[in-house]
């Protein structure tokens, strides 16, 4: 028996194919959303497709051909057939998801930014225009801007799983990590959710695609000729490139390193203001220059390529960060649980895999606690959707954890204002 699981990302897209009979992956493969050109996060292409049902339909008809082609590039490898399939499971935003199945999306545009749906469904492949007859399982989405991929997050710890008996009784499972945990997918919606006690406190924070290298100058996804790493030693810049091969812009994580080591050296001021380069009294000084009537940091050039941190890139990155704490600060609020008292935090997400937690202390986003006992899970959402099609009542028991969240709502909230605006300068 086999089983399609599907981590339905705004920006990335993520694909396996699970032998439900032993639980073993048996291959997985990768894509962009080609969604991009519509907007480059979730509140564009809402825009988008609230204002024109044509493009509603153009973007659920690619996304729907994109995931039939990402799935079958999947059972291409481990030489089964399409048909083999029997069950599948998708778990994104409530936007993508929306969308998707070519629902209108005016109820997520608009307050007070509910779903049409709120638990999950179970549709056949025909109804996505796909061959077969598997059963394509959608997660529950618990609001407007916390979806199915968020639910799927936290389904994947296996110590947050609500059991269902046999006559429909729901009992929890002691976690081996007492008190509190902060998860977060810090991708362009900036998913985020505290597990208190019973309660599971949820919100998403508009971050914008700087941390996936969207709306940066030179900024591109975490994929080969991506600049990973930026380090600033002895007066001198080194980086990390993907693939080891030529550099050809810089990745969301790159760009929070950089700003990082150029807040340690002194080459950002807490402001965010890049400083000039008669400024700076050490050789770092020749990698700032002035572009389009703005200064810049030169992250490489060579007789083809520029790439360059901006002073327009460095405001992205205080707005996206400063939306993240502000969020994570709103969820404490309303939870009582101070940042000191977090036992754990769960990063996900492709720019979680290369982020180190002391950048995010730089930056403004964790503090020493969150920074000291902070873990990594890869894969986040799309292993807790092979959890749910590995395990019997496993899409039950997706419900139950659902059911636990309480979502937050951040926009035009004057707490989440203000906070926001607290949070945009770096620590000093």
């Amino acid at each position: 028996m086999y089983a399609l699981a599907i981590d339905l990302g705004t920006t990335t897209l993520a694909a396996s194919l699970i032998d439900t009979v032993n639980g073993e992956r048996r291959s997985m493969a990768g894509a962009m959303n080609p969604q991009r050109r519509f907007g480059a996060d979730v509140v564009a292409r809402l825009d988008a497709a609230v204002h024109s049902g044509e493009v509603l339909l153009e973007m659920s008809a690619i996304i729907r051909a994109e995931l039939l082609r990402l799935g079958s590039e999947v059972c291409a490898k481990a030489g089964i057939a399409w048909s083999d399939i029997s069950q599948i499971a998708i778990a994104g935003n409530p936007a993508m998801q929306h969308i998707l199945l070519g629902l209108p999306v005016k109820s997520l545009a608009f307050p007070p930014y509910r779903p049409l749906f709120s638990c999950g469904k179970t549709i056949n492949a025909s109804e996505l225009n796909w061959p077969g007859d598997a059963s394509i399982h959608i997660f529950p989405m618990p609001g407007g801007f916390v979806g199915g991929d968020t639910v799927a997050f936290l389904y994947g710890q296996s110590q947050l799983t609500v059991s269902v008996d046999r006559v429909g009784n729901s009992y929890g499972s002691r976690s081996p990590v007492p008190g509190s945990r902060l998860f977060l997918d810090m991708g362009t919606n900036g998913e985020m959710a505290l597990v208190a006690g019973d309660t599971i406190w949820a919100t998403s924070a508009a971050a914008g695609p700087a941390f996936e290298g969207g709306n940066l100058s030179c900024g591109m996804a975490a994929l080969p000729g991506a600049v990973s790493a930026v380090r600033i030693a002895d007066e001198k810049l080194k980086i990390s490139v993907i693939g080891n091969v030529p550099p050809r812009g810089i990745c969301g994580s790159a760009a929070i390193e950089a700003a990082a080591e150029m807040l340690g050296c002194g080459l950002l001021e807490h402001t965010g203001r890049l400083r000039d380069a008669a400024e700076i009294p050490s050789n770092l000084a020749a990698r700032l220059i002035v572009q389009n009537d703005e200064n810049a940091f030169v992250i490489y050039r060579d007789a083809e390529r520029l790439l360059l941190l901006t002073q327009s890139d460095i405001r992205q990155i205080q707005l996206a960060k400063g939306a993240i704490r502000a969020g994570m600060e709103v969820l404490f609020d309303r939870s009582g649980i101070l940042p000191g008292g977090l036992e754990q935090v769960v990063l996900t997400g492709s720019f979680g895999a290369v982020l180190n937690p002391e950048w995010l202390k730089t930056v403004g986003v964790f503090d020493e606690n969150m920074v000291k006992n902070t873990v990594f899970i890869p894969e986040g959402a799309l292993a807790g959707a092979e959890r749910a099609l590995c395990r019997d009542g496993g899409f039950k028991e997706v419900e139950s954890l659902a059911a636990r969240f309480r979502v937050i709502p951040l926009s035009g909230t004057p707490l989440f204002e203000s906070l926001f605006l607290n949070n945009i300068d770096f620590p000093m």
